[in-house]
């Protein structure tokens, strides 16, 4: 019976189209013009980023969207062109090509984007609240002595904002008053992309070259690129999964956490984990859930184990749906959870992976 509810919480469809947000556009003092700061990976530009043009709309019908890569060869050159069609709302792609930015160091990128806003003298420049985006904005608000807002979750007008503060516990409504433009980090997650928008070839937005020739050799500073490292894995990134199966405490040990592994490939599903499985070694901390690891907000999320800390429920309340499988009923989790199992998760995944069909 309580396996049946499960099963019937993994078939639910969800409206792939987000509800339409109303915006309270305020006038401005000036023309509304934005610069996004783009990330890229193997000649795409990541979704996270055009979530954040998805943001810049929110500024004001007459926004004009520049979309600013940086890096070097043949994926930059790729990257560049899948930005210029991401996005109907993109009015120019702007390129650093140079060596400098073979990798995405935060001396050398805020200081292209104080080069190009000395030349564009943008109201607003917008990152994700991503590695990328947190690494970069505030060093780039130092060099423009500006004050950013970070993690904004919605945009009330061109210089009003709401972000979560308290591990998401409370909103907070922020008003920007400065007279230099306005550097933000939203969270994706907030501002997703409509499916239809995605699929569909938007008119390509021209691309220019960025004049580099008074960017000084000094520009990277003390700061040298060692090495990246990934886990190679046919798993879904667990930013951008539809659904997500998170294990916790609960799991014991390492070895029980390969269960929560199967259960995700049956379902083509990422992996995530709380703070307290990352650390007790059960799995990296590349895959921690919560205020202080990923935010995500994937249209089916599974908590096995996992009691329902502030901060892992500030890292995932805005999923679609949400089960959970806790053998304690008090469990802070099923107070966020549309579908709650009060049972032992020993006995619960087993009897799942038995019944799910294979992944085809």
């Amino acid at each position: 019976m309580a396996i049946g509810v499960i099963l019937r919480a993994l078939k639910r469809r969800i409206d792939p189209n987000p509800k339409s947000q109303i915006f309270s556009l305020a006038s401005a003092s000036r023309s509304v013009s934005t610069l996004v700061l783009a990330e890229h990976e193997g000649g795409a530009v990541k979704a996270p980023s055009i979530s954040a043009v998805e943001a810049a709309k929110s500024l004001g019908d007459d926004n004009s969207i520049s979309l600013l890569l940086a890096g070097s060869g043949s994926s930059l050159s790729e990257a560049a062109a899948h930005a210029a069609s991401c996005h109907p709302s993109v009015s120019q792609v702007l390129v650093a090509d140079s060596d400098k930015f073979a990798h995405p160091l935060a001396e050398s990128w805020a200081k292209l984007v104080h080069l190009v806003q000395q030349k564009g003298s943008y109201s607003h420049v917008i990152a994700t609240s991503s590695s990328f985006g947190k690494n970069i904005l505030p060093r780039a608000a130092a060099l423009l002595d500006v004050s950013p807002i970070t993690d904004v979750i919605e945009i009330s007008s061109s210089h009003l904002f709401v972000r979560p503060i308290y591990a998401g516990n409370a909103l907070c409504t922020v008003k920007y008053t400065g007279g230099g433009p306005c550097l933000l980090t939203i969270r994706s997650t907030s501002f997703p992309v409509s499916p239809l928008l995605a699929d569909s070839k938007s008119n390509e937005a021209p691309i220019s070259q960025i004049d580099l020739s008074t960017f000084g050799e000094d520009s990277i500073g003390n700061s040298r690129f060692v090495k990246v490292t990934s886990q190679d894995s046919e798993r879904p990134d667990l930013a951008n999964a539809n659904v997500v199966v998170t294990g916790g405490r609960g799991l014991k040990n390492a070895e029980n956490f390969k269960m929560i592994e199967k259960l995700a490939e049956k379902l083509g599903a990422a992996v995530g984990a709380t703070r307290a499985a990352v650390d007790s070694g059960f799995v990296p901390n590349d895959l921690q859930v919560g205020q202080t690891g990923k935010i995500v907000a994937p249209e089916l999320y599974i908590a096995f184990g996992v009691s329902g800390a502030i901060q892992h429920l500030a890292g995932m309340k805005d999923s679609k749906v949400i089960v959970a499988v806790n053998k304690d009923a008090d469990a802070p989790i099923f107070q966020v959870a549309d579908y709650g199992l009060v049972g032992d998760l020993f006995e619960v995944i087993p009897e799942l992976l038995e019944k799910l069909p294979e992944k085809k």
